[in-house]
This record gives structure tokens, C-alpha cells and sequence, in this order.
């Protein structure tokens, strides 16, 4: 393949992706859940992974670290997630989702899901699974060349 014809696959990698995040930014928005698309990733994280340190997290979501401390400061402002002091560890915390929190995340996750729904209209399940592979493929490819 040519480098042009990669170029152009990256190219529609990267703007159909933009147009996921946009597309669920306005819904979310529109939906007024009053928490934007990376709250949510926090607070979904946060459910699924109950005392999960801020490192574990930042990691599962793809946040650095002064990113996430802003978005888990403005959940912590809204009452969804409190920072809880590790029971071994004086100098970390834990994560934990507020009981706030947790009717949060069981309200709009039904709703989260009929967004994500959109996007993978009209695909088959082979459709799914052949994306599926390629888009590991290509991670994987990614993270074994980090070293760069």
C-alpha cells in the first residue's frame, strides 16, 4: 500500500472518531445529564472498578494525571465521587462514587447506551467483528512500537 492510501485510512480513523465524541458531546448536552462525555468516562470507570486509585484510573480512561484531577475535582463538586485516603497508603487515594454518584451513573447509562446505538446502525455482526479485529490490530501494532 501506498503511503497516501494510509494516510487516507488514518484520516477517516481519526474523523469518524471525532465525529463519535462530537455526536455524543451534543447529546449529552442536549440530554442535559450535567456531566460532559469525560465525566462520564469517570464515573462509569468508577462504577465498574469500585476503589480504583487515581493512577488505575487515569490509565483506563486516557487521561494524564492534571487532567483527570481537574474532571474528578468538578465530580467531587457535584457530590458523584469522593476521594477516600487508602487504607495502606497514606500519601494516595481511592475513588469512590458518592451514592449520588452511583444513581447518576444507573440513570443515564440506559440512555448512554441509545446514543452509542447510533453510531452502529445498519452494520452487521460480521460488520462488527471485522472491525473489531482491525481496530486491535492496529492497536496492537501501536503499542508495540511505544519505544519511539
Amino acid at each position: 500500500m501506498t503511503q497516501e492510501l494510509f494516510a487516507s485510512y488514518s484520516f477517516l480513523l481519526d474523523r469518524t472518531a471525532r465525529k463519535v465524541k462530537h455526536y455524543a458531546q451534543q447529546q449529552f448536552k442536549f440530554g442535559k445529564f450535567d456531566v460532559t462525555v469525560d465525566q462520564w468516562l469517570v464515573l462509569k470507570n468508577l462504577a465498574e472498578r469500585p476503589q480504583v486509585s487515581q493512577t488505575e484510573l487515569a490509565n483506563l480512561v486516557l487521561k494524564d494525571h492534571p487532567t483527570l484531577t481537574r474532571i474528578i475535582d468538578l465530580l467531587s463538586k457535584k457530590g458523584l465521587v469522593q476521594r477516600v485516603q487508602h487504607p495502606q497508603d497514606r500519601r494516595s487515594f481511592q475513588l469512590h462514587l458518592t451514592a449520588k454518584g452511583e444513581k447518576k451513573v444507573a440513570s443515564l447509562k440506559p440512555r448512554i447506551l441509545e446514543i452509542r446505538e447510533k453510531a452502529w446502525e445498519n452494520l452487521t455482526e460480521s460488520d462488527f467483528h471485522e472491525f473489531k479485529r482491525i481496530l486491535n490490530t492496529i492497536y496492537q501494532n501501536l503499542d508495540t512500537h511505544n519505544g519511539i
